[in-house]
């Protein structure tokens, strides 16, 4: 029975089956099945407009990776989640480096353009239970359910690759800078999100496509493949 919708756009059909290989529907049956797919459309229509909504207001438009109000509800989230079944959480937070003279150079509809195919990259690089989003300007973060500092890391090194290798828009070939921490007992959302933070400010601070962890107060920067090394 076909589902028609709103001027008459078709939304799918309700099929029906029985079991006796020779059972012919009776008109009763036809008509209560019509009765049930023509009851059925405007829940079904008020679901997907539900869901488009939903999707606009977690989606950040230019990346098309979840936004940073997804990302604050869903950190608040796996930090409860991870402290009352004691499960590992890592957070990883980066940006493209020098990306403010890239807008400079190029202007910010290319800028714009580096952006969306940075984020295609780094789709490519996370899992599939990673939660990739865009929080700012160039800044991205990624949340690892169940990961340890070791998975970020590969996690960033297959992103620093991804952008490196091949030039990202007008941009040509960009770096990573990166800092990441993993779930502390005592951390809050605010305090796991700005170790994180300055992880980062202190990789920008060590030199173009590094990564610094934030484990211990005596963390050291490590060189990404193929970088000078900063003293």
């Amino acid at each position: 029975v076909p589902l028609m919708g709103r001027e008459l756009r078709p939304v799918g059909t309700l099929s029906l089956f029985w079991r006796s290989v020779d059972h012919e529907p009776s008109s009763d049956d036809i008509e209560q099945a019509e009765h049930l797919a023509a009851s059925s459309i405007s829940a079904i229509e008020n679901a997907r407009r539900y869901g488009e909504a939903r999707k606009l207001a977690e989606t950040d438009a230019l990346t098309g990776l979840f936004n940073q109000r997804f990302f604050q509800e869903t950190l608040r989230r796996e930090v409860t989640r991870a402290h009352r079944y004691t499960r590992k959480l890592t957070l990883i937070v980066f940006d493209l480096d020098d990306f403010k003279s890239i807008n400079d150079q190029v202007g910010h509809l290319a800028g714009d353009r580096v952006l969306a195919q940075a984020a295609d990259r780094l789709r490519e690089a996370v899992r599939s239970t990673d939660v990739a989003c865009r929080i700012g300007g160039d800044e991205f973060a990624v949340i690892l359910p169940e990961s340890s500092l070791k998975d970020a890391d590969q996690l960033y090194k297959r992103l620093e690759q991804a952008i490196s290798m091949r030039p990202v828009g007008q941009a040509g070939r960009l770096h990573v800078s990166a800092g990441v921490t993993e779930l502390r007992p005592g951390d809050d959302t605010i305090a796991f999100f700005e170790r994180a933070d300055e992880a980062l400010y202190r990789a920008k601070g060590s030199g173009k496509g590094t990564i610094v962890a934030l484990e211990t107060p005596t963390s050291l920067p490590r060189q990404a493949p193929g970088t000078a090394s900063s003293s």
